[in-house]
C-alpha cells in the first residue's frame, strides 16, 4: 500500500532539563519552594503530533509531509532549523504576527512529566493555512492534538470537524490524536462529546490515550477513574473488561472507524468493532522520558498500516516504538527500524506483566 502521509497540526520546541540520576525524590520535595536544584544539562527539541509523530515515520521510512505553524522568532527558526535536519521543514507556516508555541518539559526520575505550555501559533491555526493541492497527492493524513489549537476546539469543533470531512472526501485514509487537556482552560471546557459526534464519522483511525479519550467522553467514568487512583497514575487501576472495553463502545457508536487506546505502560488497546486486541508493552531497558512515547507509537502504527501489514503487527511494532522511546529524554533517538525491532523481539523481548 505505502504511499504518503501528511502530517498536521500541533508543533512546538521543548525544552527539557535533564535531571541529575539517583533515587528518584516526591515532586513536592523535589522542587519545593525555594529550593535550588542541580540540574545536568538540558535538551532541546522539537515537539507535539507534527514533529514528534511525523518525524517518526520519516525515520520509519514513510514518505512525509509536515504541516505545522511557527512564528518569526528565535524559537521558530530553531524549529526550522531542526526539521531541515531531517529534510522535513518545507510546507511549514511561518507567522510574522504569533510566536513560536513551546513547552518546558518536567520530568524527574520517578515521575510522571508536567509540561509549562505555551501555546503560541497553534492557536491561531487555521484550516486555512493547510495546502490542500498537496494534501490531494497523498494518501494517508493524521492531524495531532486540536485540545491544544484554540480554533480546533472553538465554535463546537466545527473547524476541525470541516477540515476532516473535506480531507475525507479527497480520498485519503484519515488520522486524529488527542491531547490532554486542563479541566480549568478553555478547552476543558468546551463540549468534547459533541466535538467528537461532528469528526469522528470522518476519522478511519481515532488514537488518543485513555485518559483523554475518557476526559472528553464520559467525564462520569473518568471521575470515576480519578477517584480509583488516588491520585496516582490512572492507567495503573485500568481493566480491559470492565473499564476500556465499554468506553470503546461509547466511542464507536459516535463514528470511529478503528480505535486504538493508548493506556499507558500496560499496553495498548485496539478494537474496530468486530475485533479487539491489547498488546502488552515491552520493558524498556530503561526510562529516561516518556515525552513523545505515544507519538512515536502512533508513527510505527500508521507506518504498518500503510504497509498493508496485519493488525496484530501494527500493534506489536507500536508498543515496541513505545519502549525504545522512553529510553532517550527526547521523542526520536531511541526509535529503532522494525528490521531491529523484529530481532529484539525474536530474541525474546520481555512484555510488561
Amino acid at each position: 500500500m505505502a504511499g504518503k502521509i501528511i502530517v498536521a497540526g500541533h508543533i512546538c520546541l521543548d525544552i527539557t532539563p535533564v535531571f541529575p540520576a539517583g533515587n528518584p525524590q516526591p515532586l513536592g520535595k523535589l522542587l519545593s519552594p525555594g529550593k535550588l536544584v542541580q540540574m545536568e544539562g538540558v535538551q532541546l527539541n522539537t515537539g507535539g503530533a507534527v514533529a514528534n509523530t511525523g518525524l517518526a515515520l520519516k525515520l520509519l521510512g514513510a514518505d512525509v509531509a509536515l504541516m505545522g505553524k511557527v512564528g518569526d522568532d528565535a524559537f521558530g527558526r530553531l524549529v526550522l532549523e531542526r526539521l531541515a535536519e531531517y529534510g522535513a521543514a518545507e510546507g511549514m507556516i511561518v507567522s510574522p504576527d504569533s510566536s513560536t508555541s513551546y513547552s518546558i518539559v518536567i520530568a524527574p526520575p520517578g515521575t510522571d512529566r508536567i509540561f509549562l505550555h505555551n501555546p503560541g501559533a497553534n492557536d491561531t491555526f487555521r484550516a486555512s493555512d493547510l495546502d490542500f493541492a498537496k494534501i490531494a497527492g497523498a494518501d494517508f493524513f493524521h492531524f495531532g492534538y486540536p485540545p491544544i489549537m484554540r480554533h480546533m476546539y472553538a465554535g463546537g469543533g466545527e473547524e476541525l470537524a470541516e477540515l476532516f470531512r473535506r480531507v475525507k472526501g479527497m480520498g485519503l485514509t484519515t488520522s486524529l490524536d488527542m491531547a490532554a487537556v486542563d479541566p480549568d482552560s478553555e478547552a476543558g471546557r468546551a463540549d468534547w462529546e459533541a466535538i467528537l459526534q461532528k469528526v469522528l464519522p470522518y476519522v478511519d483511525y481515532f488514537v488518543p490515550s485513555a485518559e483523554e479519550l475518557c476526559f472528553m467522553a464520559d467525564r462520569p467514568r473518568y471521575n470515576d477513574w480519578l477517584r480509583r487512583a488516588g491520585g496516582g497514575d490512572v492507567t495503573a487501576v485500568l481493566q480491559v473488561e470492565a473499564d476500556i472495553r465499554p468506553l470503546a463502545e461509547r466511542v464507536l457508536a459516535m463514528g470511529a472507524r478503528n480505535l486504538l487506546i493508548k493506556c499507558g505502560a500496560p499496553g495498548l488497546y485496539f478494537t474496530d468493532g468486530a475485533t479487539e486486541r491489547f498488546e502488552r508493552s515491552y520493558k524498556p531497558s530503561r526510562v529516561l522520558s516518556a515525552t513523545g512515547a505515544g507519538d512515536t507509537s502512533i508513527a510505527a502504527f500508521l507506518k504498518a498500516r500503510m504497509d498493508d501489514l496485519p493488525i496484530d503487527a501494527c500493534l506489536r511494532y507500536a508498543a515496541a516504538a513505545g519502549a525504545c522511546c522512553v529510553e532517550a529524554y527526547d521523542a526520536l533517538s531511541g526509535l529503532r527500524p522494525f528490521e531491529e525491532l523484529d530481532w529484539k523481539i525474536r530474541a525474546g523481548w520481555e512484555k510488561q506483566a
